[in-house]
């Protein structure tokens, strides 16, 4: 049979794959599984790979990774689609895509009518609360509605890390214990907490091409540039009160606690503040102030705005 599993959820592909890894026997699955890298791949290797007959085995797998998206258009494209039509019965092809397909060529076009294809995307809203009760409950707790809410705005919809988180919650929890959002907040980083710390490193050491890219990928969010911007002048006011009482020899809990932060956040801080003067931290906030007036009277871009400031500060 042929398989193709593609689309951005890693972790709705590895189960999907896993799943069909299940069905070769454990104790022989070494001499009947063989994985390919398609960006190395030559029509030759699969079909070596194809043909080679199971050992002590009915069937045997074949996973090739990213073929289809490095493949080449012309004959090798035309010479691999003709293969298909031959690969013997006792072998289980499968194509794994980290990315989406091209959906007009003719490779695409045949296995959508002559494989099993399952494209993994992200779960979204109600499929995505539910999936997370189910995997709560496989793991034996139960989990708070207000709670997997939480969790998926401070962790997104990424599958992988979403199953991470869920297992840490109910390792503290216990077998047969709730997670309740006070669980949630206790243990769950933000993932674009996360993301404006990475930006705020780069920008202190001036790193300017790592700068601009973080940058980019706290757009990449999906949140608004408004939103962006509002974080990122929150950061800097919370840098300033943490030079301040650093300067006054504070200790980073007593500091957490005079700012409302958590103490995490107080000790990134407390690293991010060496790759700052005052002036520095105070000229980047006046920066940021003097873009959201500007955006909301129609006189500047957020994204573009940020960029310049990134650029100048890291000149």
């Amino acid at each position: 049979m042929l398989f193709l599993i593609y689309g951005p959820d890693e972790y709705a592909r590895s189960e999907a794959l896993a799943a069909l890894k299940a069905r070769v026997p454990a104790d022989v699955a070494d001499l009947n599984v063989t994985t390919l890298d398609g960006r190395r791949t030559t029509l030759d290797d699969l079909v070596t790979a194809c043909e080679a007959m199971p050992f002590l085995a009915d069937r045997r797998l074949v996973i090739v990774y990213d073929l289809l998206k490095h493949q080449k258009a012309g004959k090798e494209r035309d010479e691999l689609r003709a293969y298909l039509e031959r690969v013997p019965d006792f072998c289980d092809l499968v194509f794994i895509e980290s990315e989406d397909v091209d959906r007009r060529s003719a490779l695409f076009t045949f296995l959508k009518k002559h494989a099993s294809v399952h494209e993994c995307l992200p779960r979204e809203g109600a499929a995505l609360l539910t999936w997370l009760h189910e995997r709560a409950q496989s793991l034996g707790v139960s989990l708070d509605k207000d709670a997997a809410q939480r969790l998926t705005l401070l962790a997104g919809n990424d599958g992988r890390l979403l199953v991470n988180e869920l297992a840490k919650l109910a390792s503290f929890v216990g077998r047969g214990g709730r997670i309740t959002v006070r669980e949630v907040d206790l243990l769950v980083a933000d993932t674009q907490e996360q993301n404006l710390f990475a930006f705020i490193d780069d920008l202190s050491a001036r790193r300017r091409s790592a700068a601009l890219s973080s940058l980019r990928r706290l757009f990449d969010d999906g949140q608004a540039a408004q939103y962006i911007l509002f974080m990122m002048a929150r950061q800097v006011r919370i840098l300033l009160g943490v030079k301040d009482l650093v300067a006054q020899r504070m200790r980073p809990d007593d500091i957490a606690a005079q700012l409302g932060q958590k103490p995490f956040v107080v000790r990134k801080a407390i690293e991010q503040v060496r790759g700052f003067s005052d002036a520095d931290l105070r000229q980047l906030h006046r920066r940021l102030l003097e873009l959201d007036h500007a955006s909301k009277t129609g006189r500047a871009e957020i994204e573009a705005g940020l960029e310049l400031i990134v650029a100048d500060m890291c000149s």
